[in-house]
């Protein structure tokens, strides 16, 4: 029992900063019950008090009540769920194939030296769940593609994000999410840039100046099949060239395959392998994190006008 209350103590303590004795005014229940409903909202209110002082009450209880489903947790992805996650969002799903390797080290949130070879999605949830340990983290290390894409029920989903390179897989997903009453937000190509100032944000058939939007609109133009409505896109126009020299090379491809490898990216070989930076990567995740926290306050502050309106 006395190791119970030295826990809850430090626990109190990590939240809350014990800032000018703020902690002492806070009601915090220390439930070791494996039932997790509403025991732990006055931490809850702790951890997010400087969001709620932005936002209110109101706003912050849609943020809690909000279910999203994240595919792809790179260097894009990683930054978003983090982002979301430290916002409020107690709801989360988070799907990605691969593991943690060297190269994700510089960009890549959950990835340091001490989780390479690590499942990326449980590196990530371990991280999220330090943050807050109350949040519902559905780590899924699956691909999505046509034979999965119905396993993932994504219309459950208040928001859907795009965060994987696959143009086959992306395609798709942006289809089926389109057809559901989500919203959808995706990120077009991050790597090659270095400007911050031209990250933007449109909706998919107005972005310009981009690769990936251009494949995938040639793709739809292609096979007849196009999204079911408007989404807007996290993308930059800039395009610089790699100027280093490095892939992964036949050589290294039989290494991790004939070794308990420390990579196992290069085991999915890519048709090209282009440089990138973390401040660009980062910033595509806040963004696509930030148009979904701005429709969830816009949504709530909507509603309580209606509601004072009747």
């Amino acid at each position: 029992m006395k190791n119970n209350k030295k826990l809850c103590k430090s626990r109190n303590r990590m939240l809350f900063g014990v800032c000018g004795g703020v902690a002492k005014n806070i009601n915090i229940r220390c439930n070791h019950d494996k039932n997790k409903t509403k025991q732990f909202i006055s931490m809850e209110r702790g951890i997010f008090k400087r969001t709620e002082l932005l936002l209110g009450d109101k706003v912050m209880n849609a943020i809690q009540q909000k279910r999203i489903i994240v595919f792809g947790v790179g260097g894009v992805g990683s930054w978003c769920v983090e982002c979301l996650i430290r916002s409020g969002i107690q709801h989360m799903t988070i799907v990605d194939s691969d593991c943690v390797c060297t190269s994700n080290v510089n960009r890549q949130l959950m990835a340091t030296m001490q989780t390479v070879g690590e499942v990326k999605v449980e590196a990530l949830k371990k991280r999220l769940l330090e943050i807050n340990p109350d949040a519902e983290i559905t780590a899924l290390q699956q691909v999505y593609s046509a034979e999965t894409a119905d396993s993932f029920h994504i219309e459950t989903y208040d928001y859907i994000v795009d965060a994987i390179d696959s143009l086959d897989n992306k395609a798709l997903l942006i289809r089926k999410a389109c057809e559901t009453d989500a919203v959808f937000v995706s990120s077009m190509g991050a790597a090659l840039k270095m400007d911050p100032a031209k990250i933007a944000v449109a909706e998919f058939w107005k972005v310009k100046g981009c690769p990936l939007a251009a494949a995938l609109r040639r793709k739809f133009k292609k096979s007849k099949l196009f999204p079911g409505k408007k989404f807007k896109c996290v993308y930059s126009e800039e395009l610089l060239k790699n100027v280093g020299v490095g892939s992964a090379s036949p050589e290294l491809n039989e290494d991790c395959e004939n070794a308990n490898t420390v990579n196992p990216e290069w085991r999915s070989p890519k048709v090209q392998t282009n440089g990138s930076v973390a401040h660009i990567t980062a910033i595509f995740g806040f963004t696509m994190a930030g148009l979904i926290m701005q429709d969830i306050n816009k949504k709530a502050l909507e509603e309580t006008t209606e509601t004072k309106v009747k």
